[in-house]
């Protein structure tokens, strides 16, 4: 049946591919690069951290790394140029992330355009540096990782949550823009992961993550050619309902449940 066919081309086989990958310095992005690595991709990791993508280089026989801040649009022009000099670019995939908890009674206001700067704009600049040779090749995977704070507002995300709302926006357009061009793209978005990001929260993160089980998710997500990649399901589901409420019903139940 039509509505059970993959919405891009399953990706399960990535030996011998090339996967860039900007914003894997740590967390989830680190992991699904070693992840990625295992499964025999050449891997290419970017990130502001240079110790780290070193570090992470040492680690990996055959990744090499760009330091680059993706905030940076010459930068990310000239590290594209570095990366399509290898060859083919098979995936593509922007993890660079900036989070701090804001409330709208203490807003931060150049926290809040910073967070649209690495979480939004940076994506933009990363499209624009790759999408004309992704579009000469006829094929290859964009994977743009959001978040589930996207979905609708809630309390400590005033920043964050427009920023991966976005993104998710993005996704979907480009989707419906690439897919006759050959391209497959992807959104990812998971719920609570234990990285750098989280580590300074002091409310509780149910269904709390590692980075390697979200690299795993990911990877089952690209076999299974899903458009949206989402974990963990006993606690995304959960919000993906909550989205159908009417606006009255969504304040209050969130209010009773986070405030």
């Amino acid at each position: 049946m039509g509505w059970l066919t993959p919405l891009n081309p399953p990706l399960t086989d990535w030996r011998g591919k090339t996967v860039w990958i900007v914003g894997a310095s740590t967390g989830i992005g680190a992991a699904t690069a070693s992840a990625l690595h295992a499964q025999g991709a050449r891997v290419v990791v970017s990130a502001r951290k240079a110790q780290a993508l070193q570090d992470f280089v040492a680690a990996h026989a055959g990744a090499q790394a760009l330091v680059l801040d993706a905030t940076d649009r010459q930068a990310v022009q000239a590290a594209a140029l570095q990366v399509q000099a290898l060859g083919r670019l098979d995936c593509v995939v922007y993890c660079a992330g900036h989070y701090q908890a804001m409330r709208g009674f203490a807003m931060d206001l150049e926290d809040a355009v910073r967070h649209m700067q690495v979480n939004y704009q940076g994506a933009l600049y990363l499209l624009d540096a790759v999408l004309p040779h992704l579009l000469a090749q006829g094929s290859g995977h964009i994977s743009l990782v959001g978040s589930v704070a996207g979905y609708r507002g809630l309390p400590n995300s005033l920043a964050y949550g427009p920023s991966k709302a976005a993104l998710i926006h993005l996704a979907e357009t480009l989707y419906m823009d690439l897919k006759e061009k050959g391209l497959g793209v992807s959104i990812v978005n998971p719920g609570f992961v234990e990285t750098p990001l989280t580590a300074h929260n002091d409310f509780p993160m149910p269904a709390l993550l590692t980075p390697q089980q979200a690299a795993q998710a990911m990877l089952k997500g690209w076999a299974a050619g899903a458009f949206e990649i989402h974990f963990p399901k006993r606690f995304t589901l959960w919000l993906k309902l909550l989205r159908c409420l009417p606006y009255r019903a969504y304040f209050s139940l969130v209010s009773r449940i986070t405030l």
